[in-house]
């Protein structure tokens, strides 16, 4: 399949080290959309049907040789020189036919390249579009996709997968339960609520200087002006 869809992963790099703000980056899946995409499905199917007739065409043609090859084992005592060279002719004809198809269909550029290119390219437009728009109203700089470029870690947060395939009309409710499960599972997402006592052991305890100083009381420059007076 095509697996170059997404994205700006080196170019990312580069914007964050060039840009004076900080970026917002978010992440997808791009093999999970594939998976729960009904166009995507229907598409890998329709590849997957032609592919299965090729390979019938295939184990005909080798049902066809190991027939040959049997008849020829079998008759290799009986049969005169001439009909020996033909039926070794008719076997490599059938092998050389046998590989020209294989090679036809599926070496690299070949037919099975061209299929998919001409099946999957309008699904993985489609995905891109979405991909851009969810993006772009939800305010992310750059889109990783750790289907082709696996993250040590993420924050399930920045997880569009989802809202691409809402984007797509994929029903995503039950997948959005499992979701806010792995968001409220990870302790970058728990606001942690300290409790009074905690509060009160953080508070520092007052010096004994401090507290002989706020039990005495201090005389008022007022005080202390008149009794310069009376001197």
């Amino acid at each position: 399949m095509i697996k170059k869809i997404f994205f700006l992963v080196v170019v990312g790099i580069i914007v964050l080290s060039n840009y004076p703000y900080a970026q917002r980056v978010g992440f997808i899946a791009s093999n999970i959309i594939r998976e729960k995409f009904p166009e995507a499905i229907q598409a890998e199917q329709r590849i997957r049907s032609i592919v299965e007739e090729w390979k019938r065409e295939i184990e005909e043609m080798e049902r066809a040789i190991e027939n040959l090859k049997f008849e020829i084992n079998k008759n290799r005592l009986i049969w005169t020189d001439e009909e020996k060279k033909q039926k070794e002719k008719d076997l490599e004809d059938l092998i050389t036919q046998k590989l020209s198809f294989s090679r036809k269909k599926f070496e690299p550029g070949g037919e099975y390249d061209m299929i998919v290119k001409t099946i999957m390219q309008p699904i993985e437009d489609k995905i891109y579009a979405a991909v851009q728009k969810v993006s772009a109203e939800n305010g992310f700089d750059i889109i990783w996709d750790k289907s082709t470029q696996p993250l040590a870690y993420v924050n399930y947060k920045y997880d569009l997968t989802l809202k691409v395939l809402r984007e797509l009309g994929v029903d995503v409710t039950q997948m959005e339960k499992e979701l806010q499960e792995k968001i409220s599972k990870d302790p970058r997402n728990v606001i942690k609520v300290e409790s009074p006592a905690a509060t009160r052991r953080k508070q520092r305890t007052p010096t004994k200087r401090e507290v002989e100083q706020k039990e005495v009381p201090q005389p008022s420059p007022e005080l202390e002006e008149t009794e310069q007076k009376n001197k």
